[in-house]
């Protein structure tokens, strides 16, 4: 089968596109042909720092890409639910030991396989599982409900739109902040109230939305020192979820307040090979909600083949995205 491997990691590092051994079914796993897989940025990650990233990087050559779409070519002993030809989305290698998407074959785990929703093409539903299932566990991790103000930091990002629809889809009244005009347009027009973050301090925008009690939840997809910002607009005794918290930050505010702080690492089923099963399940539930109307992936108009996974990987990097990024395999 053909694969884009790299052999090297660095930003400048290349991927090259190879001959290499289809992956067999074994016990509890399908093999499944690769139509298309999207970028996120944890695979640029990857591919930039490498060894710094320990213990997500796999072993070189590798192999990288989480996110795919396609249909099962083989099933092994123990799995049920699924045969051969039946259309499917996970995320589901790329990482560690695990073979990743960017080849025309991958062996993966069935507890990390949903049936593909039936409503969109291979390439938006392999723009959804890793950002689909940071966003869904985000949420209800965070307990949202019916009623609630919801606030959602970078709701046009990779993350943010599917947990603005998400949100809104369970009731909340959900608002998002963004940088300028095309992003504002993207969140209203998920039905979600937009909040310019350059134009509009928090203490503004919580005064003018929450009359000053601030959100009941803040899912930040923003991170780092942004945590200060959900903190700072959270009501008292608030949820906050967050998808990077990997910065020295002092809690005082969070502490005053009661605030409930969740971080959100999809990653772990995949790293560690514990509740597997959950990842499954959350993609079966998002593929109905995709197939209720309720749900929709924003791709980027431009086209990338397994020839191009640089290329790929620079558009996402270098900021000239307009949602996710997808590489079509065959």
């Amino acid at each position: 089968m053909k694969a884009a491997t790299l052999h090297e990691y660095g930003e400048n590092a290349e991927f090259k596109v190879v001959e290499t051994s289809k992956p067999e079914a074994i016990e509890g796993h399908v093999v499944v042909r690769v139509l298309a897989t999207s970028v996120n940025t944890v695979d640029t990650m990857i591919h930039s720092l490498g060894a710094n990233l320990a213990p997500l990087s796999p072993e070189l050559p590798a192999i990288l890409g989480m996110d795919f779409a396609g249909t099962i070519d083989a099933v092994g002993d123990d799995v049920e639910g699924f045969a051969v030809g039946d259309e499917v989305y996970g995320c589901a290698g790329g990482l560690a030991d695990l073979q990743g998407a960017l080849a025309e074959f991958m062996l993966a785990d069935v507890r990390l396989v949903a049936h593909k929703p039936k409503t969109v093409s291979m390439r938006e539903a392999a723009a959804m599982p890793l950002v689909g299932i940071t966003a869904y566990e985000g949420l209800v991790r965070a307990r949202v409900r019916d009623g609630q103000k919801v606030l959602i930091h970078g709701g046009a990002g990779g993350v943010g739109h599917l947990a603005v629809q998400i949100a809104i889809a369970l009731g909340a009244d959900v608002y998002s902040t963004c940088a300028d005009s095309t992003q504002a347009s993207i969140i209203e027009g998920y039905g979600a109230t937009a909040i310019n973050y350059e134009q509009e301090a928090v203490a503004e925008y919580v005064s003018r939305h929450t009359a000053n009690a601030g959100f009941d939840v803040v899912y930040d997809t923003v991170g780092g020192p942004n945590l200060l910002k959900s903190f700072e607009a959270a009501a008292l005794n608030a949820q906050v979820s967050t998808t990077v918290a990997m910065t020295e930050l002092d809690l005082t505010a969070a502490h005053f307040k009661g605030l409930s702080l969740h971080v959100v690492f999809m990653l772990i089923p995949m790293l560690h090979g514990i509740c597997r099963e959950a990842h499954g399940e959350i993609l079966s539930t998002l593929a109905e909600m995709v197939d209720a109307g309720k749900l929709k992936p924003l791709v980027d108009e431009k086209h990338f083949d397994i020839s191009e996974a640089g290329e790929a990987h620079a558009h996402l990097s270098n900021g000239r995205a307009n949602g996710k990024v997808v590489i079509d395999i065959v």
